[in-house]
């Protein structure tokens, strides 16, 4: 009985490994498409473009940080109101703030009409630098996607060299399902990039911005 006991529970085992390896594994980025982006979709209503549609100053955008608590390949959702999961088959296609920079770069290279000059050799010309220290990122799928975060953009090398932090907490509702979640993610990002993107542009032309509300 003890041997039968124990090679039932040998191929149970095996069974539950066969059927893990078997998972299908999903991948997921944060960038969005490039029709969205080329049309504003992940922008809130109501943001406007640059005013006058030129290149404004080009930025560099310093290498993003997240919260230690989701920088997993896997996807990390919140289950009820303590509770967290690990998504094993559910994954970024890369480190998680890799993905956030990647995101609000192309969104900041789309509200601020210019491009992101991160890595490439400098010049005696007036750049602004942006920075970005993402301290919440939570998910809970079929509720919400939220992002919160301390932000700067500096003016280098102008003519009246000036700087703004401020933080930001963006709350997205969506439907059931990763990919809503990883869409909401997106709008979120995107709404972030405009308000950065508002102080930028209001630097860049000598004005004083201010933090956005709430």
């Amino acid at each position: 009985m003890i041997r039968i006991a124990m090679r039932l529970l040998g191929t149970g085992a095996a069974l539950a490994l066969a059927a893990c390896a078997s998972a299908p594994l999903h991948y997921y980025t944060l960038v969005a498409p490039a029709a969205e982006s080329a049309g504003g979709g992940v922008a809130p209503a109501g943001d406007t473009p640059a005013s006058s549609g030129q290149p404004s100053l080009p930025f560099e955008l310093l290498p993003v940080s997240v919260p230690a608590q989701v920088d997993q390949p896997q996807l990390v959702v919140r289950e009820g109101g303590q509770g967290v999961a690990l998504l094993g088959s559910e994954r970024w296609i890369a480190p998680l703030n890799d993905e956030v920079r990647s995101a609000l770069s192309a969104d900041l290279a789309r509200e601020l009409h210019s491009q992101d000059v991160s890595g490439l050799p400098g010049n005696d010309k007036p750049l602004l630098r942006i920075t970005l220290d993402l301290r919440r990122f939570d998910s809970q799928p079929g509720s919400y996607a939220l992002i919160e975060g301390a932000w700067s953009v500096r003016l280098l090398r102008g003519q009246h060299p000036a700087a703004l932090a401020c933080t930001s907490r963006i709350n997205e509702t969506v439907r059931p399902g990763y990919d809503a979640l990883v869409q909401g993610h997106q709008r979120a990002i995107g709404a972030l990039a405009a308000q950065i993107a508002t102080a930028a542009r209001l630097l860049g032309n000598g004005q004083a911005p201010v933090c956005p509300a709430g």
